[in-house]
């Protein structure tokens, strides 16, 4: 992924939007203070482990999906902020 995107706007975009749930509702559903969904869909916060899991259960996809979607925007990140140009890389024997 070039330019992934936070995971707060897939939930946003893709799933709030789309099935017309609010932030409130869907925290409500998912145990969790109404902040938690709301900051996350504000980009506010990370997605974490336990978040990914409730909304794996919740929608019927994976934790891991979720997750993903969150490593990936930090790597992408990481890459634009962490200069590595420096460090040699190993050689193997071959």
């Amino acid at each position: 992924m070039k330019n992934p995107v936070h995971p707060g706007e897939i939930l946003k975009e893709e799933f709030l939007d789309e099935l017309e749930i609010s932030p409130i509702k869907l925290a409500k559903s998912l145990n969790v203070p109404r902040t938690r969904i709301e900051r996350l869909v504000k980009e506010q916060t990370s997605m974490t482990a336990d978040t990914a899991l409730r909304l794996s259960r919740f929608f019927g996809n994976s934790a891991e999906f979720w997750m993903n979607l969150q490593r990936s925007y930090d790597l992408a990140g990481a890459r634009k902020e962490v200069d590595v140009s420096d460090i040699t890389p190993l050689e193997m024997c071959a």
